[in-house]
């Protein structure tokens, strides 16, 4: 596939990465010569140097040819305009823009052929308001992630010293939750991943990944970890786009206060929300902290653009007594250093915004991969296509599937029903598959195994 991506930086450097190795012709546009250069040295890709929405520029690159364009500059306006000239001049199928003005996501109309054509629309601040509000959704949940459009979740916990599962083995589970289906798809020990079987251990401060239909999620949270408090009382440090979108998404249910420094923030902020309460000071701020009964808090969320605000303010948060801390870490590099200590979860924007990239970006049958926490294991949705003749999945039961070394398949969603997968389980053609991949080398021999062979019509 021939695609084009406009912006080298985070974003648009990290997906470079991942397709450049999958057999794709890759050209990245950027103003920036030194990036271009830092990227062409380490992949095989082409770049070109120049503003990613002029027609000379996207002609340079490829885009008479193209099969898609990825806008993914740092300008909405360039996004939007790249797409509007690959479409008008050279007639591109597909095109991604990243647009993060809610000003122009809240015009449906404005994004269609005849007006912007952008097939696809990517906001960082809804994909992570999106992840956060699912984890406040689910107390106790360190890490969630949708399959098959949400039908199955993948959800990590702490197991924790007495809760009903420690000390037991993982084929108990069925004996405690009879009507609910789900598997263990991994387990985080002592900074290494386990392969989990059925005559695996639970121990106390296990990181435990499990699958199940979306419905059913409470009941497995319930038998893992016990009872959770419900979260009720909920803190934001910085009323920016994600801090003011999430207020908004969670105000009826929840108490919300959010924390911002900047005076004409704060003032439209309380125009803006309705039940939310808004505080001008600075979440670093200790008296102000102590004042507004941080102890009281159920989940403390740092969600400024500075790094180490918000690192500085979720641990003085945690201190004070806040039950639960999480906090946004724009360079993906610091993620696993602060996490998994006084912070619960440290969230990446643009490692969110590459894995919901990546599943629009991907052709074949590879729908989307997930790093999970720390890297435990990897979490990948493929589709099973052709017949038994064709394809090394389709006919045949998991236990007769010659999976690469330290590979699972936790579940199937076929149409709207989701199978915890079993070793006699039959793969039919068209099933979402969610195998588990506990060493990363082996993702490549994952997808090798669902590529449909020559006899396949």
């Amino acid at each position: 596939m021939k695609i084009i991506i406009l912006g080298a930086g985070q974003v648009g450097g990290t997906l470079a990465e991942h397709l450049a190795g999958e057999a794709n012709d890759i050209t990245v546009v950027d103003t920036d010569g030194e990036r271009l250069r830092s990227l062409g040295d380490r992949l095989d890709i082409r770049t070109v140097q120049g503003h990613a929405s002029f027609p000379t520029v996207l002609l340079k690159a490829g885009a008479e040819d193209a099969d898609m364009l990825v806008a993914v500059t740092n300008s909405d306006e360039t996004n939007m305009v790249a797409c509007q000239v690959a479409h008008t001049l050279y007639h591109t199928p597909t095109k991604i823009a990243r647009v993060r003005s809610a000003a122009y996501l809240t015009r449906d109309a404005l994004f269609a052929n005849e007006a912007i054509p952008v097939d696809v629309l990517i906001s960082p601040e809804q994909v992570v308001t999106h992840y956060i509000k699912r984890l406040i959704e689910i107390p106790g949940a360190l890490q969630v992630i949708d399959f098959a459009d949400g039908k199955a979740q993948l959800v990590a916990v702490k197991a924790f010293y007495g809760g009903p599962l420690v000390g037991q083995q993982l084929r108990q589970i069925r004996e405690h939750m009879p009507n609910v289906e789900t598997r263990v798809a991994a387990i985080f020990r002592r900074d290494r991943a386990i392969l989990p079987r059925g005559d695996t251990v639970v121990e106390a401060d296990d990181e435990v990944f499990f699958i199940a239909a979306k419905q059913d999620i409470r009941a497995v949270m319930g038998e893992l970890r016990g009872v959770d408090e419900r979260n009720k009382r909920v803190v934001i440090a910085g009323g920016g786009q994600i801090g003011e979108r999430l207020a908004e998404a969670i105000e009826s249910r929840y108490q919300v206060k959010i924390i911002e420094m900047s005076p004409a923030r704060c003032r439209h902020l309380s125009d803006t929300l309705n039940s939310t309460v808004i505080l001008q000071g600075s979440a670093s701020d200790r008296d102000l902290m102590v004042e507004e009964n941080i102890a009281q808090a159920d989940i403390f969320l740092a969600l400024t653009n500075d790094d180490e605000a918000n690192i500085m303010s979720s641990l003085l948060a945690k201190r004070l007594g806040a039950r639960k801390v999480m906090t946004i870490i724009n360079n993906p590099a610091y993620v696993d250093l602060v996490q998994g200590g006084e912070i619960d979860i440290a969230i990446s924007p643009q490692l969110a915004t590459i894995g919901t990239l990546l599943a629009h970006v991907r052709r074949g049958d590879i729908v989307s991969v997930h790093s999970l926490r720390r890297g435990a294991a990897e979490a990948i949705e493929a589709v099973a296509h052709g017949d038994a003749r064709s394809s090394k999945v389709v006919g045949r039961a998991v236990e007769n599937i010659a999976l690469p070394s330290g590979t699972t398949i936790g579940a199937i969603i076929r149409d709207e029903e989701v199978i915890i997968a079993r070793g006699t389980t039959v793969i039919e053609a068209g099933d979402h598959v969610i195998l588990f991949v506990v060493d990363k080398k082996y993702i490549r021999d994952v997808e090798k195994l669902f590529h449909v062979g020559l006899t396949f019509f």
